[in-house]
């Protein structure tokens, strides 16, 4: 067999076993079958996603939390989720441009008495208390609660400018309301500079950022985390697979067979890729819940597979992580934004490009990267190919060709 070949057959047993593997790894597949019964079934005990507390605020959440874009069809991913434990419901007013929520609000309607045992977040992105007051009762009338447990401000990514005291006072006044139970924000960028900030303030409850097994190992990310922790605030990590965040071979010129290798050694354990990563994280107790995209029964009970086993991973499997991480760099921007943007001479959002280019690359979303790059100004899609990226390459930490890759996704999405 040549190695053409070889490598051919290698990549379709390993995509064969893992697709075969992601909802009976771990745990029997019948044992989580059992959700799929009627309303009174009941699911034992030991198949429960356990809960973590929720820093300061005296809640425990389920370490797993149920996110994506859920549609009013998909009640049945929603019923399942509930009956395993999986009460962390995350969504936005932007998902699906507020579809997730009528999705939810459908779900209420039809099984009130669950809402007493769903942790419910959602999001707007905006810091206008105004606009944060006319959002929230948007959410409100969609999903049908009377509150919501959690509420975000979405995309912060300068904490000092966001949260100001007239936020604060929003957050305040709307708490006493009755409407939201407790507040923070969402970061995909310069997240560790917000957490640091958040950390001071002494009125963030909750915090949800991208951590993966590629930032987690950060000097800057662990002292964020710590600062968080002894402030009390909840923290759910979020882009735990840490997909590329570019066109990586765009980026590099040619594939690799790292992320095979990878593949190959965890299901050779009894485990995907895909579980272990997520696994690394639960692996910090300072993390209350991982913030999943669900879309299908197959994710959602391979992640509650991954939730329910105890077992630590190796030492080995842990490296082995890193020095993918490490050798996978140039095709994940680590969102710290305030290096590379600042360094090129015209306006560009490069860390948001770069995540519209992981939504299309990594996740397989061209919906989603389309819209979020078409609502880029006409002016910013014009610099992205006249901009001058040479500094910014020199300062990336991820060594990202960041001109290839952001003029690649230009093409791509126009």
């Amino acid at each position: 067999m040549s190695g053409k070949e070889g490598n051919f057959s290698r990549r379709r047993f390993i995509k064969t076993a893992g697709s075969a593997g992601l909802g009976s790894t771990l745990i029997p597949l019948s044992f989580l079958k059992l959700a799929h019964g009627s309303s009174s079934t009941k699911v034992p005990e030991q198949m429960i996603v356990p809960a973590r507390p929720f820093g300061k605020t005296g809640i425990n959440v389920s370490i797993l939390s149920l996110g994506g874009v859920l549609k009013t069809s998909d009640q049945l991913i929603f019923r399942q989720a509930f009956k395993l434990g999986v009460t962390y419901w995350d969504t936005a007013d932007s998902y699906g441009w507020g579809k997730n929520e009528k999705a939810i609000g459908e779900y209420f309607t039809k099984f009130p008495d669950d809402r007493k045992k769903v942790f419910l977040v959602t999001k707007a992105a905006t810091s206008d208390p105004q606009k944060l007051t006319d959002k929230l009762n948007s959410s409100l009338q969609r999903m049908k609660p009377s509150h919501v447990d959690l509420y975000f401000i979405h995309h912060v990514s300068d904490a000092k400018k966001q949260l100001t005291d007239e936020v604060k006072s929003w957050a305040e006044k709307t708490k006493a309301e009755g409407k939201i139970r407790f507040f923070g924000f969402s970061a995909h960028k310069n997240m560790e500079n917000s957490m640091l900030e958040a950390a001071k303030l002494g009125w963030i409850d909750g915090i949800m950022m991208s951590y993966n097994y590629r930032l987690m190992v950060k000097g800057k990310m662990k002292r964020a985390v710590d600062a968080c922790v002894k402030a009390g605030i909840g923290l759910t990590a979020m882009k735990t697979q840490a997909a590329f965040s570019a066109n990586f071979y765009a980026s590099i010129g040619s594939e690799t067979d790292d992320a095979l290798k990878v593949t190959e050694s965890f299901l050779k354990k009894g485990y995907t890729a895909e579980q272990a990563k997520l696994k690394v994280v639960w692996e910090n107790p300072d993390i209350a819940s991982i913030c999943s995209a669900m879309p299908n029964m197959t994710i959602l009970q391979a992640n509650v597979a991954a939730a329910l086993n105890e077992k630590n991973l190796s030492e080995n499997d842990k490296q082995r992580l890193e020095k993918y991480a490490h050798q996978t760099a140039p095709g994940y921007c680590a969102g710290c934004a305030d290096i590379c943007e600042s360094a090129v001479n015209l306006d560009i959002p490069i860390s948001d490009i770069l995540r519209f280019s992981m939504y299309n690359h990594g996740y397989g979303d061209r919906d989603t990267a389309l819209n979020l790059f078409n609502a880029l100004s006409t002016v910013v899609k014009a610099n992205i190919l006249k901009a001058d990226y040479s500094i910014a390459e020199q300062y990336c930490p991820q060594k990202i060709k960041i001109g290839k890759v952001l003029k690649k996704t230009h093409e791509d999405l126009s």
